[in-house]
């Protein structure tokens, strides 16, 4: 008597391990997973430490990711022109090509004056960029 155990208790049981075992893995998984967090202030680089685990640990990032982070790297690359182009002229530091200098700052067809529309015309700052990079006299503006 009492050696067998009802279907309702068979599926009571059944359901107790099954339970058991999603613990089981839920808690080993917690276990491997490690937590950081990161204190800082503003612009201080938390979320550039955040990217590059994704880079570093992940799958990196997907195609739709690098689309919405594209605008943002081109942006960053023109305004660090922008300030090493204009803080060579406030330093008197001369491109080595005079020409170069007079499509940089003078006229309405300056490359400076065009900022806003800089995507568009994104080929000619870049070979500004590439030639100006390639200067020793942009290394001393820094």
């Amino acid at each position: 008597m009492g050696c067998t155990l009802s279907a309702e208790d068979k599926a009571a049981v059944e359901r107790s391990k099954m339970i058991d075992r999603n613990l089981r893995e839920d808690g080993e998984k917690a276990a491997r997973e490690v937590k950081l967090l990161l204190l800082g202030a503003g612009e201080s680089g938390k979320s550039t430490i955040v990217k590059q685990m994704k880079i570093i640990h992940e799958a990196g990032y997907s195609e739709e990711e690098c689309k919405q982070y594209k605008a943002v790297v081109y942006s960053n690359t023109i305004q660090s022109i922008i300030a090493i182009i204009r803080a060579m002229g406030r330093l008197k530091i001369d491109f080595g090509d005079p020409t170069r200098a007079t499509k940089v700052f003078q006229g309405n067809n300056s490359i400076l004056s065009h900022v806003s529309s800089v995507f568009v015309q994104w080929s000619p700052l870049w070979s500004l960029a590439v030639h100006v990079g390639k200067r020793q006299t942009v290394d001393s503006c820094y």
